[in-house]
């Protein structure tokens, strides 16, 4: 017991105290706190008796619930009658925090400072009981200090990493650092010699590997780096809405550009044109991701968007992605056909690559040579063979669709249809034998026909070879810890329905809003599905009108279900919000 409580009493507080507080306040029995110190008495640690404790998973009798870290800390602070937080590094400002004190000072206090305004500090404690820090703090700062506690692991972390990249961004602006020369519009209006960052410095790489490392452990999708007039602002796409979180100098936000054209692949030198790229790298967890790379010259000087790949979407199945049974079995029965064409379409950023890859990865059998096109390739799967788009070589779709087909495949997947030539290869190849799944630019199921009309093919063709078209977007999901039950609004769920007989669900959730989901109320996304099978009488209309409305009104009848109904199934289940389906399915979307 001694080894134990001697590497916590930096944190003020024991093991063998915190253990014997729960039990006092019913959270656990004699005997689970007895296992528990007999368990970490066996490989002592440094780290904070309330993240060792909940390192153990225990559950409580009297609540039945597990004793997680923040419920942990939480109470842990009521002990000390000290407000509990939690810390969101999207609301911190890492230049103001980081201001206040030194790192070594942190440290050596167990303390972090989370928020700085014009009335107080306000400071996280993970020694409650040490206060030797705060008088001479405050006659430095000239403000009182407010001290709170919050999740001990996640301070921790943040000590790390808020100092570290005060430090990078402190060295990046050295003394060499000048203004860059902007491009485009505003290089007319520099004069001088000016110099750029160099980015393989040593600061520059410990920002790209923070930004990285920052983006993994927020769930983010997208980073985006933009550069301003004098600053860069970095943001984050997550759960579909972009975050700002930081912003650094614009000679610094260049060399970051710079570092992440380099780890691309990327020409470097070449700032007039957009360029694209791709990164493999791995999470702390150790679970490899790919990022897509995408410059674009604006007038304040490079903009970088990095779209980030979920190494998991591989493993998901079609539940996870939000089909439901009937929608998987026949989205299923189509990408199995021997021949054919299946189309799955919606507006970038909808989620049709990570539907594509799903389906790939559960017909790619050893017994069927799965062939893709894509532009570029968006994540590198090996049970597939992958060609990727090289425009500068006049290699483009049409072209890789020639050559896939003779390489005997089985499944083409074209990464997209966008003119005549590769919808002409896309019908070849499924005449000849060949099942092709491919995407399309349009709002629903069927306008993809009339989009195929558009470009130039016949409608004998789509007739002979079209298989069926899936529609999808992508709705926010409520947060599990904070949704809340209300009575439905029945004029908003009458138009979100509008021309379909649905009953009136007596209750629905809505966003409330916690630290879990950022007090946003929605944690995560989910996809909503219209699926249209390309029937008999869908194909007389093809041949005599081919226009979209009456196809569609013939695939209702048929059983189709429009993606606001998809939305709606998902309101009454409880997964997603009325608003939520009207912003990417209402009904004015399908005229």
């Amino acid at each position: 017991m001694q080894n134990i409580s001697s590497e916590s009493t930096a944190f003020g507080t024991d093991l063998l105290t915190v253990l014997t507080r729960l039990e006092k306040s019913g959270l656990l029995e004699l005997e689970q706190s007895r296992d528990a110190l007999r368990i970490l008495r066996q490989k002592p640690s440094k780290a904070h008796p309330i993240n060792l404790i909940a390192g153990l998973k225990l559950k409580s009798k009297s609540t039945g619930k597990e004793l997680k870290a923040e419920f942990l800390s939480e109470w842990f602070a009521d002990q000390y009658q000290l407000p509990y937080v939690r810390l969101d590094p999207l609301k911190i400002d890492v230049d103001a925090v980081t201001s206040v004190m030194s790192k070594a000072f942190a440290i050596r206090h167990n303390i972090l400072a989370c928020d700085v305004n014009n009335n107080h500090v306000t400071v996280v404690v993970l020694n409650p009981e040490e206060v030797s820090w705060e008088q001479g703090l405050t006659h430095i700062l000239r403000k009182p200090v407010k001290r709170v506690f919050a999740n001990p692991e996640t301070v921790i972390r943040l000590q790390q990493d808020f100092y570290n990249l005060s430090h990078s961004m402190k060295g990046a602006s050295g003394e060499k650092l000048q203004r860059p020369k902007l491009s485009n519009l505003e290089q007319l209006l520099e004069v001088g010699n000016i110099g750029d960052i160099d980015a393989n410095d040593q600061h520059v790489v410990q920002i790209v590997d923070w930004l990285l490392q920052y983006a993994f452990s927020e769930r983010a999708s997208d980073i985006h780096i933009e550069p301003r007039r004098d600053v860069a602002n970095i943001r984050l796409r997550i759960d579909g809405v972009l975050h700002k979180v930081y912003e650094m100098p614009d000679n610094i936000a260049a060399a970051v550009v710079a570092r992440f054209k380099i780890l691309g692949r990327m020409d470097v030198a070449e700032r007039r044109k957009p360029l694209d790229g791709r990164i493999k790298t791995k999470t702390p967890q150790g679970l490899e991701i790919e990022l897509r790379l995408s410059t674009l010259p604006t007038a304040f000087g490079e903009k970088l968007v990095a779209r980030i790949f979920d190494p998991t979407v591989l493993l998901r199945d079609f539940k996870d992605l939000g089909l439901n049974a009937d929608t998987e079995k026949l989205w299923l029965e189509m990408s199995r056909q021997p021949n054919g064409i299946v189309l799955l379409t919606g507006p970038t950023g909808s989620g049709k690559t990570t539907t594509l890859y799903t389906t790939l990865k559960l017909i790619a059998t050893p017994k069927i040579n799965v062939c893709t096109i894509e532009d570029p390739i968006e994540m590198v799967e090996p049970a597939f063979n992958q060609m990727q788009v090289h425009h500068d070589i006049n290699v483009d779709f049409a072209t890789g669709v020639r050559a896939l087909l003779r390489q005997d495949p089985d499944v083409i997947m074209i990464g997209e249809i966008r003119d005549k030539e590769t919808a002409e290869m896309a019908i070849q190849a499924s005449l000849t034998g060949h099942l092709v799944i491919s995407t399309l630019h349009t709002n629903d199921a069927a306008s993809a026909v009339t989009r195929l009309m558009d470009i130039g093919l016949p409608s004998y063709l789509i007739n002979a070879t079209l298989l069926g078209v899936m529609a999808q977007r992508l709705v926010r999901t409520l947060c599990t810890h904070c949704k809340k039950e209300v009575e439905t609004d029945k004029v908003a769920w009458q138009e979100l329905t509008t021309g379909f007989d649905m009953p009136v669900p007596a209750k629905i959730h809505q966003p409330q809003g916690c630290d879990e989901c950022r007090h946003s109320g929605y944690s995560g996304r989910i996809g909503i599905y219209e699926l249209m099978k390309v029937s008999s009488d869908i194909k007389s209309l093809i041949s005599t009108a081919g226009e979209s409305e009456p196809i569609r009104n013939q695939a209702l009848k048929n059983g189709m279900s429009l993606l606001r109904i998809s939305g709606a199934q998902k309101v009454v289940e409880g997964i997603t919000t009325i608003d939520e389906v009207m912003r990417v399915a209402s009904p004015s979307m399908e005229t």
